[in-house]
């Protein structure tokens, strides 16, 4: 079987926008979970009206809403994983890329990945950045929403280091075992959880 720098592993019709905070470091109470944010408004009109629509007697048009496409590509390895829509990306690299086993040290390999994703971002010319940080469902819960905080915190430092930007806003967050990507019931699954997420918007076309 051969292999590939990167496997597309779905592509799925979601209602995208983002919202932002401005927080430097993990918030201790984190409210809006990732990829829950309302729909984006319409971008164009529709006239109800409109002969050429054809509506049956009495029929109506539904409130008009943005589909956003979103594609997601992994890497083969599953060290990485990558999310684009319309209006976004988001980058997730495993915790085992980044860290040593229940640690929030970086190396200078992590770093070296984590300014390439500053890279992207200078780029994108985003000016709102989001580091989300995620563990699997084992130990106990406080001590994976603890580790999940320092995990985020110590790759926001790195990407606020490396853009160098004071117009840049950052929302830090430690999740936890909350919002899994992938079944904690196999260590195949528990390593896609243990995850650290960076999302930016993209730049306007």
């Amino acid at each position: 079987m051969t292999s590939t720098p990167r496997l597309l592993a779905a592509a799925t019709l979601i209602l995208a926008t983002t919202m932002y905070g401005t927080t430097a470091h993990a918030d201790d109470d984190p409210n809006d979970p990732p990829g829950t944010e309302p729909s984006a408004s319409a971008p164009v009109d529709v006239d109800p009206n409109d002969p050429d629509l054809k509506l049956p007697d009495g029929a109506t048009l539904a409130q008009a809403k943005v589909l956003d496409i979103k594609s997601v590509v992994e890497e083969q390895s599953g060290d990485e994983r990558r999310e684009d829509t319309n209006t976004s990306v988001t980058l997730a690299l495993q915790a085992e890329v980044l860290f040593g086993k229940d640690s929030s040290k970086l190396g200078a390999e992590a770093k070296s990945r984590i300014r390439g994703i500053a890279d992207e971002i200078r780029t994108q010319n985003a000016t709102r950045v989001r580091v989300f940080g995620f563990t699997d469902d084992l130990g106990s819960s406080a001590h994976g929403d603890v580790l999940s905080k320092r995990r985020a915190n110590a790759v926001h430092d790195v990407l606020s280091q490396s853009l160098n930007d004071a117009g840049i806003t950052y929302e830090v967050r430690g999740y936890g075992e909350q919002y899994p990507i992938a079944d904690n019931s196999s260590e195949a699954g528990r390593k896609k959880n243990r995850r650290v997420e960076v999302s930016f918007p993209r730049s306007e076309p």
